[in-house]
């Protein structure tokens, strides 16, 4: 995950965060910067909450720069699905168009933010790989807690399924029997399936 320095990015730091500024190192700094310039976010590891403040904040200070495109580069195995509703969402609400880019694998949660955008600016890498699964959940504590969760855990599912069949064009009965188990794609087949929009090689197929 990539912190942002506080010159570059418009937020309100908490002491937690001024820590962390305090032990970025000087090589980080031009990285940050370069990306910023050349409006790119890079999505990486898990989903979690911290790393969904860290996307967002980065979204709204690009837009709120510029209205010019952004790349996002997303590779990620899942995680929490909720941090994937937060960045998913805002990347719909900022006003400056958001192109997704996918390398690596695009899973779980990963998938959600990717098709957070139109199926045109969708994009992946030669050799990215593609997972699509139901919702699962640890559910513990009194038996009526666990039937709490595992309802919304269902609705949480036809929410996601709903979602992927919007985003793909593929049929909801087509998703929801696909998405029962795990569910891999390569490149071509995500493109054949209307995940993908488009396979690049190259930073000027990107557009």
């Amino acid at each position: 995950m990539i912190k942002s320095p506080k010159t570059y990015w418009i937020t309100r730091l908490d002491e937690e965060e001024e820590e962390e500024e305090k032990t970025k190192t000087p090589q980080s700094l031009p990285v940050d910067k370069h990306l910023f310039d050349a409006r790119t976010v890079l999505i990486t590891g898990s989903i979690t909450q911290e790393l969904a403040r860290d996307v967002t904040g980065r979204l709204l200070a690009l837009s709120h720069v510029s209205q010019e495109p952004i790349n996002v580069i997303v590779c990620s195995p899942g995680g929490h699905v909720e941090s994937g509703d937060m960045i998913h969402d805002v990347i719909r609400f900022v006003p400056a168009p958001v192109r997704m880019i996918g390398v690596g694998w695009v899973a779980s949660a990963g998938a959600l933010i990717y098709i957070s955008v139109p199926r045109e600016r969708r994009f992946c890498l030669p050799n990215t790989r593609f997972l699509l699964h139901q919702p699962s959940g640890g559910a513990g504590g009194p038996a009526t807690d666990i039937e709490i969760q595992a309802r919304e855990i269902l609705k949480m599912r036809d929410r996601l399924n709903v979602m992927f069949s919007v985003a793909t064009g593929q049929p909801l009965a087509r998703i929801e029997k696909d998405t029962d188990r795990d569910f891999w794609m390569g490149p071509d087949e995500a493109l054949a399936y209307g995940l993908v929009g488009k396979v690049v090689e190259k930073t000027t197929d990107v557009a």
